[in-house]
């Protein structure tokens, strides 16, 4: 049975999707909220007071700790029951991925571990892997590193160096080649490196003990200082042949769905990281006084407040959402077995989604953890205080499981390519809507969260519109076009967003929740909403004149001026009363 359109990867934009189809934050179920507390207790009361000696270094804590995580469950949460796992859902990564940045830079060795490190051999390895390796890997007993990026090649993984040469006797591949930036590497005993053979990327299991396989120093970093990073180095390292992950040659099947599900759990630990940092700031905020009362009740530091706590939701929203996704399409995948050519077309089918979701986060926190040190002052860039390493520590979540600039530009790209080959019939919906423009109006507006969601139907065919004026003038070389391209990835940015707070927003209204917070996800669905359709237009317009000229640029402005028209709203107000109640609850209002 083929899959619905809106659920299939990038359906989203030309389908109009309903509430009852997404995941929302607030249909978390007792034992979610039972894991997301014992993984909040663990980080607070054992590995949070150790911070300071997890960012010295100091040997054998960050790998202590990660042996009592494996006690608790916490590094088996995807591997299967049978390999010493727990075989929990997408919704179970997100709760404890939301709290472990609660320990620094322990998040860091904790998502390479549970993330790249460990779901290769999940999704890609032989029934004999798993079994050999993911008992040690879901305990904690053994640690893994992932090791794609070399000192020549980061966001072009094709361009690896890395060689793999099969021996005479054909029962090992020697490698040679350094891989860069590895992290977990100062203590990993297990590393998933990418070689090629005959010039095709292929991915290898490589243990620590196997001859040939050194370190180079520590790298010293701006933040995440607590994670060790380290050059992998391979001298004729002899790996047996039984340790080739997927096939020989398709190693870029693993490298690139892995990272996949990498960025979506990297916007998990960014949400997190943000509930983390508006915390942080309500509390030093409401301390802290100056003219004689409390910061927080200042207007200008009550709209960074409001502004930090709408920007999570947001990006909350998006990450609960693509969970959702994401479970639905594993539901009921054996991954005892071989299971590659399965999981790969999963996780593959929601590229687009897992890049959004980690541009989106990633930026979220950026925008948290500037505000939050703002609203601390000249403390904020002092060490003794947490905003000051939590402002360090973020940046590096741009840099991560592939740039921002390269997960934008794989937006655009992959959609572009499934129209191509009729999996998304996305020029043809452009072209519906530019004559639907041109022949007809928009019908009469709604009000409240309806006329949220007709904006957001607005909001798609704006894009598609662009989109597909773009493809239609551009042709072959919209390819090489990157200025066009990251306005497209921008738009398909913010439509998701609106439509997945607008969508979570009119879910949760006909939810057994408290009052307040559905008074709460409304007005941040609205705030967030409308500051995206604003950048949406930008953006719009910025493609627009760029693809079209002269009369028929006037024409299609005059068409898009349709899709522009929305109610006006007191985002000012809006702001004023999120403020008052995130100030009130004393953090982000998860319920």
């Amino acid at each position: 049975m083929a899959m619905e359109l809106e659920l299939r990867g990038g359906g989203f934009l030309l389908a109009e999707v309903k509430p009852e189809q997404v995941y929302v934050r607030e249909e978390l179920n007792e034992d979610h909220l039972q894991l997301k507390r014992m993984t909040h207790n663990f980080m607070v009361k054992e590995v949070a007071p150790k911070i300071e000696d997890i960012e010295e270094q100091v040997e054998g804590v960050v790998r202590e700790y990660m042996r009592q995580a494996g006690e608790l469950g916490l590094l088996g949460l995807e591997v299967p029951e049978e390999f010493s796992g727990l075989s929990l859902d997408k919704a179970s990564t997100v709760v404890v991925g939301e709290e472990v940045p609660r320990g620094g830079s322990f998040a860091v060795s904790y998502a390479a571990h549970t993330g790249i490190g460990t779901l290769p051999i999940v999704y890609f390895g032989t029934p004999e892997q798993k079994a050999k390796y993911l008992p040690g890997l879901a305990t904690g007993q053994t640690i893994a590193a992932y090791c794609l990026t070399e000192p020549g090649s980061g966001s072009d993984a094709l361009g690896a160096k890395t060689t793999a040469v099969l021996n005479a006797e054909g029962t090992h591949y020697i490698l040679n080649g350094t891989k860069q930036f590895i992290t977990n590497a100062g203590f990993a005993d297990v590393f998933l490196v990418y070689a090629k053979v005959e010039g095709k990327l292929t991915n290898f299991i490589v243990e620590r003990t196997y001859p040939g396989l050194s370190l180079g120093p520590e790298e010293k970093k701006m933040g995440i200082k607590g994670s060790s990073t380290r050059q992998v180095i391979l001298e004729d390292v002899l790996v047996p042949v039984e340790n080739v992950v997927g096939e020989v040659g398709r190693g870029h099947v693993v490298a690139f769905n892995i990272l996949n599900v990498g960025r979506f759990k990297l916007a998990a630990g960014a949400i997190g990281s943000a509930a983390l940092v508006l915390e942080t700031a309500l509390k030093y905020a409401s301390e802290r006084k100056q003219f004689g009362v409390s910061l927080n009740s200042f207007g200008a530091i009550q709209n960074k407040i409001a502004e930090i706590a709408t920007k999570t939701y947001m990006a909350e929203s998006v990450v609960y959402r693509t969970a959702g996704l994401m479970e639905n399409g594993f539901h009921g995948l054996d991954l005892t077995g071989d299971c590659r050519k399965e999981a790969g077309k999963i996780l593959e089918e929601y590229a687009i989604e897992c890049s959004l979701n980690k541009v989106l986060a990633s930026e979220v926190l950026d925008y948290a953890v500037d505000e939050g040190l703002q609203i601390h002052g000249g403390y904020g860039f002092i060490q003794e205080y947490p905003i000051e390493r939590m402002y360090r520590d973020s940046r590096i979540n741009r840099l991560f499981e592939g740039t921002n600039e390269i997960n934008r530009l794989l937006v655009p790209g992959t959609l572009l390519k499934r129209a191509m080959t009729g999996e998304l019939p996305l020029l043809q919906a452009a072209k519906s809507v530019s004559k639907d423009l041109m022949t007809s109006g928009l019908g009469n507006e709604a009000e409240g969260l309806e006329g949220l969601n007709q904006l957001v139907q607005k909001a798609k065919k704006l894009c598609l519109m662009a989109a597909g004026l773009a493809a239609q003038n551009l042709g072959v070389s919209l390819k090489d076009n990157q200025f066009v391209l990251m306005g497209m990835a921008e738009m398909v940015l913010q439509v998701y967003s609106m439509e997945s707070a607008v969508l979570r927003a009119l879910k949760v209204q006909d939810m057994d929740v408290p009052a307040a917070h559905k008074t709460f996800v409304e007005k941040a669905a609205t705030l967030g909403t409308f500051a995206a359709f604003n950048v949406l237009e930008q953006q719009a317009k910025e493609v627009l004149c760029a693809v079209e000229k002269g009369d028929s640029l006037s024409t299609v402005m005059a068409g898009m001026r349709k899709l522009l028209r929305r109610p006006t709203v007191d985002m000012i107000g809006l702001r004023q009363e999120i403020a008052r109640y995130v100030i009130d609850k004393e953090s982000y209002p998860t319920l």
